[in-house]
């Protein structure tokens, strides 16, 4: 397994992360705890939308989040339902994949 080589990617690659509003808020804001469904997931991903909502590098975040496939968390004021959708319509998404979330 090789480490990955930070100086090797481009500058841009990171530099957005700098401006984001989201690193003035904490992290668990973002992320669902194991278990977290309902209501309580839906106001947490509220609260963690509303501050992408005024973020200065939420569309560089979102087309992070989307290109790299991220799967978990919110990123650019998107879900990971959100993503899923619109990795759907890219075709990026298996058919075993699309099934299981289906049956969930």
């Amino acid at each position: 397994m090789h480490a990955l080589e930070l100086s090797r990617l481009p500058v841009d690659f990171w530099s957005w992360r700098l401006w984001a509003a989201c690193r003035q808020t904490d992290g668990e804001l973002f992320f669902s705890p194991d278990g977290e469904r309902g209501s309580t997931k839906r106001r947490r991903e509220r609260a963690a939308k509303a501050v992408c909502a005024v973020c200065p590098v939420r569309d560089e975040c979102a087309n992070y989040a989307i290109g790299n496939h991220e799967r978990y968390g919110v990123w650019g004021g998107l879900s990971e339902h959100e993503r899923e959708l619109i990795w759907r319509d890219l075709g990026l998404v298996s058919s075993a994949a699309q099934t299981a979330g289906r049956a969930s």
